[in-house]
């Protein structure tokens, strides 16, 4: 009695389609039901289910499905889980904290090695563009010099999957010698030295399962929720001043010229 008839319109053809919906997407379910991909959300939601992604994931459980759709569905099923997991494990006051050191700090370094590079480059890119003093670095031997200089109002952001990466360790050591305030965003537990070690310690969520294993090849995408995060929050603070600024601007000239 709780649905709307067009919710129960989505019920009703997922219920009579178990064996195509758990390859179809959200907006073919939309299309067929003559409604949109919120309300095909919303009705999920409503039966206790999280969204989409984990319905799909439980019809392959209980349905005889095409071997193929099994294995996409658990693919898909591992990037929700270290999504969900991940903000899940998040406070917000850790990432307002994120957000403090970084608007407190004079300048910002961010550190990282492997294919971590490539989150960390992003988030100093977006960093950059919100007209933050920030340099990025991977190579050990430019980061052991950079940390045996740094200064007390000066920010380190440790990007790494494990926590356990040696280079990164002695630079963090180097920093927290002199000082520096560190913050670590990892998937490491909170034991590993680079967590202890920093003021601000960031941790995402690691799926056990690795596709690749002859490299480091493991998703780093728990690191790129979390920098998203962060980013979208500096933005959002960003404009509310600026906002806030145009108002009180606006407000001056008005009473200016009466």
């Amino acid at each position: 009695e709780h649905l709307t008839d067009t919710e129960k319109k989505v019920i009703n053809f997922i219920n009579m389609n178990t064996d195509k919906v758990s390859s179809m997407s959200i907006s073919d379910v939309a299309e067929a039901t003559y409604s949109s991909p919120a309300t095909v959300s919303r009705t999920i939601k409503k039966c206790g289910i999280s969204g989409f992604a984990e319905l799909r994931y439980l019809l392959t459980q209980q349905a005889e499905t095409k071997q193929d759709n099994i294995e996409v569905n658990e693919v898909f099923n591992k990037s929700l889980m270290e999504v969900s997991n991940t903000i899940d494990h998040l406070s917000i006051d850790t990432i307002l904290s994120v957000v403090r050191e970084i608007r407190g700090a004079n300048r910002i370094y961010l550190l990282s090695r492997g294919l971590t590079e490539h989150v960390a480059q992003e988030f100093a890119l977006k960093l950059q563009i919100l007209g933050i003093n920030v340099f990025s670095n991977s190579d050990p031997s430019i980061m052991q010099e950079i940390t045996s200089h740094v200064k007390k109002r000066e920010l380190v952001i440790i990007f790494t999957l494990s926590g356990k990466t040696p280079e990164l360790l002695r630079a963090a050591e180097n920093a927290a010698s002199l000082g520096a305030r560190i913050i670590t965003v990892t998937c490491g537990s909170q034991d590993t030295p680079l967590a202890r070690i920093a003021q601000v310690a960031v941790f995402g969520y690691k799926h056990q399962h690795v596709s690749i294993k002859s490299v480091d090849a493991t998703s780093r995408l728990p690191l790129y929720v979390i920098s998203r995060i962060i980013v979208d929050y500096l933005t959002m603070q960003q404009q509310q001043e600026h906002e806030k600024a145009a108002r009180k601007e606006a407000a001056y000239r008005k009473d200016r010229f009466f």
